[in-house]
């Protein structure tokens, strides 16, 4: 069913994870999901979840489903809070939106070790350093 429908590609819209906190001694993050465009993104749906392996061991997350009613144009909205601890999984965030009767979908994957200081950049629409993907 789902190769029937005609995904255009996703422009415009991606994901941040974003240092909340402004002091080295209480980490806090969160993603982000940025509409950069010029309309409304409709009904979008964020499914999370980390995976990958440690000292051997296979680790998965549990998945995670956000829903929003609607995201401006030129905004932001805070899809969650997010664990340093998890920063060495995969962290992927699978997003589908509609525009008029159009829908998206794509799925943006920060790989293990991606989101460290040496990759933080100044976010201007969240006002925040954070890694940003492409």
């Amino acid at each position: 069913m789902k190769q029937d429908i005609n995904f255009d590609p996703v422009e415009g819209v991606t994901i941040a994870v974003v240092s909340e906190s402004d002091t080295a001694s209480t980490p806090a993050w969160s993603v982000y999901l940025i509409n950069q465009n010029d309309l409304y993104l409709d009904n979008v749906l964020v499914s999370s979840k980390g995976y990958g392996e440690q000292e051997g061991e296979k680790i998965k997350t549990s998945v995670l489903r956000h829903m929003f009613e609607q995201v401006q144009p030129k905004s932001f909205v805070k899809i969650e809070p997010i664990d340093p601890a998890i920063f060495q999984l995969y962290n992927e965030y699978w997003v589908s939106y509609y525009i008029g009767r159009k829908i998206y979908d794509k799925k943006f994957v920060f790989v293990p070790g991606s989101i460290v200081e040496e990759n933080l950049i100044y976010i201007s629409m969240v006002g925040r350093k954070g890694v940003l993907h492409n």
